[in-house]
C-alpha cells in the first residue's frame, strides 16, 4: 500500500487513530467488563458482540497505522498548476461518446465518483495524473479501454 495523500488527510487519519486507541479502546474494554459480569461467556451474547467490536476496532488501527506509515504525503500548495495532480479540476471529453464531464483529481480518502472526484488511484486517475490540456490519453479500465482528452485545466 502506498496511497498519495494531502497533510490535510494524514492530520484525519491520525485523529481517527488517536480516538480509536484511546477513547474507543477503553468504551469497548469497559463493554467487555459488564458483559462478562452476567456469566456464562459461551452464550453470552453482549460478551461476543464487545469481543466482535473490539476485533473491528484494532483492525481499523492496523488499516489506520498503516496508512500512515506508507503514505506518498504531497505538498498541494506548492504544485504545478499547467499539469493535472491532487486537487486539480479539469475538463474533459470522453472521445468514444463525445461526452465531456469536468472531474477533480483527488486522493483515495476524499474520492466522490458520483460528484466527479476522481482518485489518482483509479484507472482515470493514473491515465490523467501529470498530464496537460490538450493531451490524449488511453485509458485501461478492467473490461474496458477508453481514450479520454483533456480540454482544460480550470
Amino acid at each position: 500500500m502506498n496511497n498519495t495523500l494531502t497533510e490535510e488527510n494524514i492530520k484525519k487519519l491520525q485523529e481517527e487513530l488517536d480516538y480509536r486507541m484511546t477513547v474507543k479502546r477503553a468504551e469497548i474494554a469497559k463493554e467487555k467488563l459488564i458483559a462478562a459480569a452476567h456469566g456464562d461467556r459461551s452464550e453470552n451474547a453482549e460478551y461476543k458482540e464487545a469481543c466482535r467490536n473490539y476485533r473491528e476496532n484494532d483492525n481499523r488501527i492496523q488499516y489506520l497505522m498503516t496508512m500512515i506509515s506508507t503514505a506518498t504525503v504531497i505538498d498541494s500548495e506548492n504544485v504545478d498548476k499547467t499539469v493535472l495532480g491532487i486537487n486539480s479540476k479539469a475538463k474533459i471529453k470522453f472521445v468514444e461518446d463525445n461526452d465531456e464531464d469536468v472531474i477533480t483529481l483527488v486522493t483515495t480518502l476524499d474520492m466522490d465518483p458520483e460528484n466527479m472526484c476522481i482518485s489518482v488511484e483509479s484507472d482515470l486517475g493514473k491515465a490523467l495524473y501529470g498530464k496537460k490540456a490538450g493531451d490524449v490519453v488511453e485509458v485501461i479500465a478492467p473490461g474496458d479501454k477508453y481514450t479520454v482528452e483533456i480540454l482544460e485545466i480550470l
